[in-house]
């Protein structure tokens, strides 16, 4: 009840009165507890149907555990949103080192376009694509090597007849890569040799009667081509280059040379037509941005963005509503405190594109939120009550570097960013020092003496700092919640959008900005 939760401030001096009330109040307005968020399970059964999920590989061993984390959820629910709208092109908006582009493409053989403005790093996603290539090869050949340990040990508890078994499970293999080879599976050809065929061609024979050898070969046939799919379905033929390996099975027959001749030209017909299924641009992307003249062959697609930074995130979501291509997105924002706000300065900009508020519902109300505010947002509450306490020193050293540098120097702000300086540091004089030099202001009017005065003066108000911090991050989930509101607001009122809604895609332990804006256009749009 909002009367409630007024009487936690002081009526005539507004100041916090009951801290326990406060907490309440920021718990009742957070975004978990207000019932507007669509579950991720819901809208992955509603996307996916009856179909089943694809089977795939963990990233996580060539990406930190945040990061493979937020690409697993993510590119699932991205991949089902492009099979739902029948889309096979991505556009990865701030795509940084390509680490959902890549898996975008790889794991789900997706068309993605992953657009940062800055060159390193788009230099940067090239490399890695790059090695990344050489780990699907890796996984590739532990597939056949598990592939084949796994067929000898069923050959060695149930011997069977060597030809006849070779030949069948040859031909049905064969079967399976002219189905696979129109979805553009082609790389079956250098699984066939590597199931354990050779061992088994020197195996005795026994004494079953033509019936149930058969059946069991069939089985056994069966049992073997769903374990070869299954190392197909995560290893797209485009996302690994070709290499020879040595065929020491039995003698193959004309018909089957010539299938895997017809099989391997095409592949290298088709790689040399599309050589990669990821294209790192580097391009400023803006509300404005035509796409046209940064993708040449942009067809229907949908757009996606994994923490695009400030304004990018709401830029994104403008160019969602205003391009008829672009028929679903996305996007998980952060960075709150880069936010350009309408009206947080007072200086009228009637021609500039605001990052915040969106909707026409704030913008009648003239709502600012203020720097304070969103710097605030960008707090992690799950992570300081499992524990991950804040870093009250290095802000403690901060707060008392800014007195200095207002007192000694008269600057009250600066472009310059003092970044982290803390953790190069040795001492509260160190750190002042460093921090100085940074920001180009001179440090030898300033003795050590006169540093540690400053320390000692502020130092018993340490416990207030980590305090105030606290309630900071308390009130953390309410602030966000406005800026989220604030977006899906912005796509409520647009009239080509068939569906929106914000999910609650990470755990905001691993990931604290773990909510995504979701949208897909009218099917006629």
């Amino acid at each position: 009840d909002d009367d409630i939760f007024s009487s936690a401030f002081c009526e005539n001096s507004e100041k916090l009165i009951d801290v326990h009330l406060f907490a309440l109040a920021a718990k009742y307005y957070s975004l978990s507890n207000l019932g507007v968020c669509t579950p991720l399970e819901d809208v992955l059964e509603a996307l996916k149907g009856d179909s089943e999920g694809a089977t795939g590989i963990k990233p996580d061993e060539f990406m930190n555990s945040k990061k493979s984390h937020e690409v697993q959820v993510m590119s699932e629910l991205v991949n089902d949103i492009a099979n739902y709208c029948g889309i096979k092109q991505v556009i990865d908006i701030g795509s940084g080192k390509g680490y959902l582009s890549s898996f975008l493409s790889m794991q789900y053989n997706l068309k993605v376009y992953g657009i940062d403005s800055s060159s390193s790093n788009t230099d940067g996603a090239h490399e890695r694509n790059r090695k990344l290539k050489k780990h699907w090869r890796a996984y590739q050949s532990r597939g056949k090597e598990n592939l084949k340990s796994q067929s000898l040990e069923k050959a060695n508890d149930k011997p069977v007849e060597s030809e006849i078994n070779c030949k069948t499970i040859n031909e049905e293999l064969l079967n399976n890569a002219n189905s696979l080879q129109n979805q553009g599976q082609a790389i079956i050809q250098d699984l066939l040799p590597s199931c354990g065929f050779t061992e088994m061609a020197t195996l005795e024979t026994n004494t079953e009667g033509e019936a149930d050898l058969m059946t069991g070969t069939q089985s056994h046939e069966t049992k073997l081509s769903e374990e070869v799919l299954a190392i197909l379905d995560v290893l797209p033929a485009d996302a690994v280059e070709d290499f020879s390996s040595s065929h020491n099975c039995v003698e193959l027959c004309e018909e089957e040379k010539v299938r895997r001749k017809i099989t391997s030209l095409q592949t290298k017909a088709r790689k040399s037509s599309e050589s990669n299924l990821y294209f790192p641009l580097t391009s400023c992307i803006t509300a404005e941005t035509e796409l046209n003249d940064i993708i040449t062959d942009l067809e229907d697609c949908m757009m996606v963005g994994l923490h695009t930074c400030g304004d990018l995130a709401a830029n994104t979501l403008r160019i969602f509503t205003a391009k008829p291509e672009i028929k679903a997105v996305c996007s998980v924002g952060c960075c709150y405190h880069l936010l350009s706000e309408q009206f947080e300065n007072q200086e009228e900009c009637h021609d500039q594109i605001w990052g915040f508020p969106m909707c026409q519902y704030l913008k009648d109300k003239g709502w600012c939120c203020g720097r304070n505010a969103r710097m605030s947002a960008c707090l992690a509450l799950e992570r300081v009550a499992v524990g991950q306490m804040l870093p009250t020193e290095s802000l403690f050293y901060r707060a008392v570097l800014q007195v200095i540098i207002e007192e000694i120097y008269g600057v009250a702000k600066s472009d310059r960013h003092v970044g982290k300086t803390f953790s190069k540091s040795s001492s509260f004089v160190d750190y002042v020092r460093r921090s100085l030099k940074k920001l180009e202001l001179d440090d030898s009017k300033l003795p050590d003496s006169c540093i540690m005065d400053y320390y000692e003066k502020y130092k018993h108000r340490m416990n207030e700092l980590e305090a105030f911090n606290m309630l900071k991050v308390v009130l953390a989930p309410c602030i966000e919640v406005l800026i989220l509101l604030d977006r899906l607001c912005y796509l409520k009122e647009q009239e080509n959008i068939a569906w929106s809604g914000l999910v609650k895609l990470f755990d905001p332990v691993k990931s604290p900005r773990c909510y995504a804006v979701i949208a897909l256009k009218n099917s006629s749009c």
